[in-house]
């Protein structure tokens, strides 16, 4: 039996657009970054927050334009905006402008949004892809010589716009968008799209938009995915023609969708445990949680009835799951606010 979660909500002046747990140095140095948004003075910046009360920015970076994306490696804070920039900021400065790095919109990058935007490690250092609304994709590293370049990968010139990215590893990743599904990319076979998938959409929709991926690190030629009309669905590449709903109860039980709206973000969860005990070959998709349009916070599993962990009047535009404590889950409210959210531990396992 497990203690009742707790949930605290925190008012912030700004519309809250995206959220992030920072990597702490210390148990006690919990640390959050996010993407506010004040609509009076059209102004955008990253600010850095602490628990247990984030109401109030410990540093603030301003943006040429409203954030679409964000994301954290263990040395680097990297957000993109609408106006088609990239900027990386040393998790280690984050209250000194001057230490960020920034790749500017334009024809040279990207003419618009770009949603999809994901780090991964390798030999040569951290390398990010970038996936915008205009169809293009970049891989961006280090030259070696101090400079930044983004490398163009993709270029589909408006025909499909991209909503989101995800490495599986330095050599493969994930994109999907508007008009493209799910593609798989293999940068040994040339940074060229391997295998596909079209998706699978609810309510006899067979065209939709993927808004977010998430792969397991210890599954890697698996993704999930959140998209529209309360769309969530697994893709296995050993079966890449036959797509895993998650988002109801399954061909032995009625349908029931965990919402109605957008899906905004998804994450694999490592905290609930599953149902069945699961081997890593086994073809059982691990617990997934998600967030939506319509206020929607709750974890979705094969076949089994989507556990709800928050309802609340407005959307809940991004959510976090910290990496070092999985029991506790941050979350942007639109209405101005941060939610932080504890699962409550399992008392039968307590002397």
């Amino acid at each position: 039996m497990a203690d009742p979660p707790s949930f605290r909500r925190h008012p912030h002046p700004f519309s809250i657009d995206l959220i992030r747990w920072l990597p702490s140095s210390a148990s006690s140095d919990r640390l959050l970054a996010a993407a506010v948004h004040d609509p009076a003075a059209s102004s955008s910046h990253l600010h850095l927050l602490a628990l247990p009360d984030p109401s109030s920015p410990l540093a603030s970076l301003p943006l040429p334009s409203r954030a679409t994306a964000l994301r954290c490696s263990p040395s680097v804070l990297a957000a993109a905006t609408e106006s088609g920039s990239l900027h990386l900021l040393p998790s280690s400065s984050f209250d000194g402008a001057e230490s960020a790095v920034s790749v500017p919109g334009g024809a040279g990058f990207h003419v618009g949004p770009v949603r999809g935007l994901d780090c991964v490690g390798g030999a040569g250092g951290e390398e990010w892809v970038t996936a915008g609304e205009d169809g293009r994709v970049h891989v961006v590293g280090g030259s070696g010589d101090g400079r930044v370049v983004a490398r163009r990968l993709w270029d589909g010139k408006g025909m499909a716009g991209y909503e989101a990215a995800r490495w599986a590893s330095p050599a493969e990743f994930a994109t999907g968008g508007a008009g493209c599904g799910v593609q798989w990319w293999d940068r040994r076979k040339g940074d060229a799209v391997v295998a596909q998938c079209k998706g699978i959409w609810g309510r006899g929709i067979v065209t939709g938009m993927v808004h977010s991926i998430d792969i397991h690190p210890s599954r890697k030629h698996i993704c999930v995915v959140g998209g529209s009309s309360g769309t969530i669905f697994a893709w296995d590449l050993r079966w890449p023609q036959q797509p895993i709903p998650l988002s109801s109860l399954g061909i032995n039980g009625p349908t029931q969708s965990v919402c109605e709206s957008e899906v905004w973000e998804v994450l694999f969860d490592n905290y609930t445990q599953s149902s069945d005990i699961i081997s890593s070959s086994s073809t059982r998709i691990l617990p997934v949680m998600m967030c939506s349009e319509d206020g929607i916070l709750a974890v979705v599993e094969q076949d089994e009835r989507p556990l709800e962990l928050l309802a609340e009047p407005c959307a809940i535009n991004s959510f976090d799951i910290d990496p070092q404590n999985p029991s506790d889950v941050v979350c942007a409210l639109e209405w101005e606010s941060i939610g932080v959210l504890t699962r409550g531990r399992d008392t039968m396992t307590e002397e």
